[in-house]
């Protein structure tokens, strides 16, 4: 089946298309490829993660599956000792560090396997297990380190080392892994054969049994019942308006969807007449980001988990607000904002088969805990730690944790344009806004849209990519901005992997170059 695919690897895109090219459509090309990339990129998701597919089918109704994690602690033995959650600092730069929180403490209930499978029934042709097993091998064989994924180890090498059986994994005989180096999944390769046979072992057979017993001995909370009682949820994707486009992204209780929705309104509300890398287009993207960060205060916190959120961000008196604050940052008056965090690491797939159904897949692992199940290769998620979903903890064993992960779909008079998603802590948020903002106000194509240099805003610091031109950069610093410049494209910036449609219905995909990612049509 003809289609295109953007993975944050370049395996993970080739295990999609070749399910497009035994006949599959585009989510069996999700599930094949989101499963490949446990063995591809081991650094940013694997089966005890979580995600969120957003599905349109050629034919019916755009639907999001929320697969994303939980808390835990249902039914908690009150004899287990607790331990507290761990803190170590990650650098992006020799200028740029965060505190990712880890350890067993951390670890949420996972669901991206009870997600891929419940995709895979409802909308799947291939057999489930022919489009895992293939994982199972690449896990067993070992896939080579590419610049991309070895930027990514380096990154959070503390973590990749934290314990025995990790350094085990990336620092084989205490040398870490370096480009080129193969890292061998073999008892992972193990655990994937045995989800291609049984994918409800995760939460109620040995897999389930070794995850919780291993929590038992070192101190987390997750449990059976956490486990026995999670499932995947069906929801209404968010859906707004933004000039002539209509965009389709996740929904609360995840807040990613709703700001990136929130800022694309503003912008059109603004305007753009404005050059690509203009110092004016520049200071707008800021101050649009700004504007969203400022939105999340008590009540947005509040509204998340109750309920209202979207008619509160992306009602006419925020979007008013927003733009009111931006005009004035133009007119040299401007206010800070709140450092906002998110998920750590993730991975994104972009997928659109000959038929025209098309599917966005962004899972996570956190950052990893630095926990491997020992016999399992299973590396236990931090969701817990994430200072992003901090607002969900107190709530009851079995809530979903929010989440920034967001992807996106944007059409125009009811015909498919764009499919998109990032990785990239707070960073995916800002990175899907400016790839789609390429596309649908500059009009780029895919590849200019993804490679083209971003901002970010954190605090009241501007971080800049390298390529902009620097006499605008320079203009921003002479209307007051605290420039953070870094030199090329940095995968701080996010992994954003993408796939357009072309009126005439062309395909044409784009993995993101600061992460190796890939993109593939056939």
């Amino acid at each position: 089946m003809r289609g295109a695919i953007a993975a944050g690897h370049e395996l993970t895109a080739r295990a999609g298309a070749s399910a497009l090219a035994a006949g599959g459509n585009a989510v069996d090309a999700a599930v094949a490829a989101g499963v490949m990339s446990w063995a591809a990129e081991p650094a940013l998701t694997g089966p005890c993660g979580g995600g969120f597919l957003l599905i349109a089918p050629h034919r019916g109704t755009a639907t999001l599956l929320d697969a994303f994690t939980a808390i835990p602690g249902r039914n908690l033995p009150p004899e287990r000792k607790l331990t507290e959650i761990e803190s170590v600092d990650v650098p992006f730069d020799a200028r740029t560090t965060q505190v990712f929180h880890i350890g067993p403490a951390t670890c949420a209930v996972p669901g991206a396997v009870a997600g891929l499978h419940a995709a895979h029934r409802r909308f799947g042709r291939l057999p489930w297990r022919d489009l895992v097993l293939p994982a199972a091998a690449a896990a067993q064989e070992g896939v080579p380190t590419n610049p991309g994924q070895q930027r990514v180890f380096e990154a959070i090498r503390v973590i990749l080392t934290h314990t025995p059986e990790t350094r085990e994994l990336f620092a084989p005989g205490g040398r870490f892994v370096e480009v080129g180096t193969p890292v061998r999944q073999v008892a992972l390769a193990g655990s994937i054969e045995h989800l291609a046979e049984a994918p409800d072992d995760l939460y109620r057979g040995d897999l389930a049994r070794a995850m919780v017993d291993y929590q038992a001995v070192t101190g987390g909370r997750l449990t059976m019942e956490d486990l026995a009682a999670y499932r995947p949820v069906w929801r209404r994707p968010l859906r707004v308006a933004v000039g002539s486009h209509q965009l389709a992204t996740n929904p609360p209780p995840s807040s990613g969807g709703v700001l990136i929705a929130h800022m694309l309104s503003v912008l059109a509300a603004v305007g753009g007449d404005r050059e690509s890398g203009s110092a004016g287009e520049l200071l707008v993207l800021a101050e649009t980001m700004r504007a969203a960060a400022r939105l999340r205060d008590r009540s947005f916190a509040r509204l998340l988990h109750r309920g209202g959120l979207a008619a509160h961000v992306l009602g006419p008196e925020a979007r008013l607000h927003s733009v009111a604050a931006v005009m004035a940052a133009l007119r040299g008056v401007r206010r800070g904002a709140p450092l906002v965090h998110s998920d750590r690491g993730t991975t994104h797939i972009s997928v659109v088969d000959g038929e025209g159904t098309a599917v966005a897949f962004t899972a996570s692992n956190g950052s990893h805990s630095g926990v491997i199940v020992p016999g399992t290769g299973l590396h236990l998620n931090n969701m817990m730690g994430e200072e992003d979903l901090a607002v969900g903890r107190h709530l009851a064993p079995g809530v979903r944790l929010t989440s920034m992960q967001a992807p996106t779909m944007v059409t125009r008079n009811g015909r498919l344009e764009l499919v998109v998603g990032s990785s990239g802590s707070n960073r995916l948020r800002s990175a899907i806004t400016q790839v789609v903002w390429n596309v649908i106000e500059h009009r780029m194509d895919v590849d200019s849209a993804v490679r083209h240099p971003r901002v970010h805003v954190e605090g009241d610091r501007l971080d800049c990519e390298g390529g902009f031109d620097p006499a605008e950069l320079e203009r921003l610093e002479g209307w007051g901005e605290l420039l953070n410049r870094f030199d090329g494209l940095n995968l701080y910036f996010g992994g954003a992997n993408a796939v357009v449609v072309g009126a005439d219905g062309a395909l044409s995909a784009a993995g993101d170059p600061r992460r190796d990612c890939a993109g593939l049509v056939l």
